[in-house]
């Protein structure tokens, strides 16, 4: 009989737990990450991962500078605008699927490299095309701004498609008063009947924000 061999288990390392820890933020938020749940994810004893992080607060600056490494930005950087939409375009997909991110991205005090790499080449960006150290901040802090507040609103939303709102803003406009409020149900009515889908007012917003930083540039 051929002996039974019990599978060898992958060595534990820093960015094992790191990758486990963002897995459970996503299921549950950062209440949820705990040495005991994460040890468990991993089938190992919770002091064993002191060998590679020193506490939750480690743990937290890891697991965002995970989500700045799924932001992307284009080859092509010969465009300020092109990069800084293309930027955003990418952070918001990243809060979507790391919601509990958005609180921690600019919060954290011991920023990793890639959250540093983010924000460098976003500044190279802008420098090159002849923005001053003040314009390139004025501009980084206003899109960034605009993102995470915008990425914040949606996780608020009972709704998370046009459909949905189709269906949350019939039952919504059906309790208000149209004598009282015509404006909101003229405008509401309006909006769901062309298929409204509030994913859009994203890309909308961000043009008018990067058309007011275009003027400013041209007016500096």
């Amino acid at each position: 009989m051929t002996p039974r061999t019990t599978p060898k288990r992958a060595p534990l390392n820093r960015n094992r737990v790191l990758r486990a820890a963002i897995e459970l933020a996503d299921e549950g938020g950062t209440a949820a990450l705990t040495m005991q749940a994460i040890g468990h994810r991993l089938g190992v004893e919770a002091m064993s991962l002191y060998r590679h992080v020193r506490n939750k607060d480690d743990i937290l600056d890891g697991i965002v500078d995970l989500v700045f490494a799924e932001i992307e930005l284009p080859a092509d950087r010969s465009s300020w605008r092109a990069v800084l939409r293309a930027r955003s375009i990418s952070t918001r997909a990243a809060l979507g699927r790391h919601p509990w991110a958005i609180t921690l991205m600019e919060s954290r005090m011991a920023p990793g490299p890639s959250n540093l790499r983010s924000h460098d080449e976003m500044l190279a960006v802008l420098l090159d095309a002849g923005f001053s150290a003040a314009m390139a901040t004025h501009a980084s802090n206003l899109v960034d701004s605009y993102v995470l507040g915008f990425a914040l609103q949606e996780t608020s939303f009972p709704f998370s498609n046009a459909e949905e709102l189709a269906a949350v803003g019939g039952d919504l406009l059906a309790q208000v008063p149209v004598d009282e409020y015509p404006s909101f149900v003229r405008v509401g009515a309006e909006l769901l009947a062309s298929g409204f889908d509030y994913a859009d007012e994203f890309e909308f917003g961000l043009d008018l924000i990067l058309d007011g930083i275009e003027r400013a540039v041209r007016g500096s």
